[in-house]
């Protein structure tokens, strides 16, 4: 499979993109930074790095180029580039064919137990009193429901650094019950695993231990 990857460099991106290396596919990855995947690089032909950053069309374009399926990985990054970006990159899919993308949200943008019609980050299930970073997650779901797309948003609780532990729980738009983190390397596992998947094809994955 050719995949492309927005985020690499990023903690869950990382992992993914070494995923897809060691499993033998072929790997296409945007990055401001190509030196931040040097240690991928020198060990895999298999991986291409498009130079560039993920609101230049041209630069998306050329990671999709040839693509059987996205992997977005990207952060809010302290600012919208995520809202920015998945307008691009969705439209540039549609474009060339590309139907599925499998996306990093956040547990916020899972719907609440507790207040049926509110989103996690909107009611009192979230204890954050910032949601900036919540509300960029909530406009790419929306961008996603909206693409016509066949799209998977996975939604890590709280995300610490860590390797695949194994045991963790999944559930449809929900947070599992009394899940309270994931390890990036899990978060990693299942969003790749996602690809060759249509469990949860159309839907969030809510995702803890």
């Amino acid at each position: 499979m050719n995949i492309a990857i927005f985020g690499a460099t990023g903690r869950v991106g990382h992992l993914i993109c070494a995923h897809s290396l060691e499993d033998g596919h072929t790997v296409t990855a945007l990055a401001r930074t190509p030196e931040k995947l040097k240690n991928l690089a020198e060990r895999n032909a298999s991986l291409k790095i498009v130079e560039g950053n993920a609101v230049q069309v041209e630069a998306i374009r050329k990671t999709l180029q040839g693509a059987d399926a996205v992997i977005s990985a990207l952060s809010t990054d302290g600012g919208s580039v995520l809202s920015d970006s998945l307008p691009l990159i969705l439209a540039s899919m549609k474009q060339l064919g590309i139907k599925r993308i499998v996306a990093i949200g956040t547990a916020g943008v899972l719907d609440s137990r507790v207040e049926p019609g509110l989103l996690r980050y909107q009611s009192s299930e979230s204890r954050r009193t910032l949601t900036r970073a919540a509300e960029e997650h909530h406009a790419a779901f929306r961008l996603l429901e909206e693409s016509g797309l066949d799209w998977t948003l996975v939604c890590p609780t709280y995300l610490p650094d860590g390797p695949a532990e194994g045991g963790y729980r999944v559930e449809h738009n929900y947070l599992p019950e009394n899940g309270a983190r994931i390890t990036t390397g899990d978060t990693a596992a299942f969003a790749y695993a996602q690809l060759f998947s249509e469990q949860y094809s159309r839907a969030r994955a809510g995702i803890a231990y």
